[in-house]
């Protein structure tokens, strides 16, 4: 079996990270592991394995002829059998199937705002799941919506997983105090709703000035991401609150790091909140999608309504003032994430599904 997985871009972020860590662990798990960036690369290129044969394809537009081409050529050449496209760049691999169609299409669901599903965009989406042979989705309720809405008769819920990592250079020194410090991993998007998050630990550090939030994720340095510039400086939390963009190291910050945090208005099943787990951050997070699937109960974390900033602030404070307790959660949520969240077991239910195909 040979496989490509398809991603737009390898920024920081859920999908990205879950397209290359497929790439990396199926390296040697089939003939030959494939991974083709359509659009741009980042920072997450660095990570790819020697193992795993790489294609970057430019695709300028959104019906970029020559990309199309291109992608065709490789998977003939190349012989691929399953070409796993992940979020939007499904796309271009229905483009291609409809042009050589020999090769099984597996579309990966990320979709970030599974609360809302109603106003998903989806006619594209449906009109090209005539040619999808099987579709991964990260969260039951994109399951059922797939289930219901697409052309697809295979579909299969497959649970994220973190995943460390230790070869990157630990370039990111995290200010504030060893031991006092919140990490927020989330790119600046408006669902990740950082600005209940700004709130909440303005309300936390009038009793607890010495602790530091530091907010790493993707700067698109938009409408939103002013608000959240602007909120910070606004309220004076500039000495208490770091904004870093996008980090490759992301195993060496948490390191540095005792409470994870996400203030999301939706999610699927966030890899930053394993990560958070399985680096040993206690954590705090909005009861969205399916972060009650890694935070069962309060005896490995909180998670609180979102957009209730008092509650919000109210648990943080919980987590701050009680460290023998903050430890006892974080050691229960990261036996869970070893337990049910595990690399090794996830990749071979995609390699049964891959073969069922």
């Amino acid at each position: 079996m040979k496989t490509l997985q398809v991603i737009d871009t390898l920024e920081a972020g859920g999908a990205e990270k879950l397209a290359l860590t497929y790439a990396n662990a199926l390296a040697t798990e089939v003939d030959i592991s494939y991974l083709c960036t359509t659009r741009k690369e980042g920072i997450l290129k660095n990570q790819l394995s020697n193992n795993v044969e790489y294609l970057f394809l430019n695709r300028a537009k959104t019906f970029d002829f020559k990309a199309i081409k291109r992608l065709k050529t490789f998977i003939k050449e190349h012989k691929i059998t399953i070409v796993h496209a992940h979020a939007t760049s499904f796309f271009i691999v229905f483009l291609t199937k409809m042009i050589y169609p020999k090769f099984k299409m597996v579309w990966h669901d990320h979709y970030g705002n599974s609360e809302f599903l109603k106003e998903r965009k989806s006619f594209v989406l449906k009109v090209a799941s005539y040619w999808m042979n099987g579709v991964i989705a990260v969260n039951q309720q994109l399951k059922d919506w797939a289930e219901e809405e697409l052309a697809v008769s295979k579909v299969t819920y497959l649970s994220n997983f973190p995943v460390k990592n230790t070869t990157v250079a630990k370039t990111t020194n995290l200010k504030g105090t060893l031991g006092k410090r919140i990490v927020c991993l989330a790119n600046l998007r408006p669902q990740k709703d950082h600005l209940l998050l700004l709130e909440a630990f303005k309300n936390t550090i009038k009793t607890h000035n010495d602790w530091t939030l530091h907010i790493v994720g993707k700067d698109f340095e938009d409408d939103y991401s002013r608000k959240v510039q602007l909120y910070i400086h606004d309220h004076g939390l500039s000495k208490n609150v770091f904004v870093y963009g996008s980090k490759e190291d992301v195993s060496h910050i948490l390191a540095q790091c005792d409470i994870g945090v996400l203030s999301s208005q939706s999610e699927g099943l966030p890899i930053a909140l394993l990560e958070y787990g399985l680096h040993g951050l206690a954590v705090l997070a909005t009861d969205v999608g399916e972060c009650n699937r890694v935070i069962a109960d309060d005896s490995k974390g909180y998670l609180v309504k979102s957009k209730q900033v008092t509650k919000f602030a109210e648990k943080l404070n919980i987590l701050i003032e009680n460290q023998l307790d903050r430890t006892k959660k974080a050691a229960n949520l990261q036996k869970h994430i070893n337990q049910h969240f595990a690399q090794e077991a996830i990749i071979q239910q995609l390699k049964t599904f891959y073969k069922e195909l």
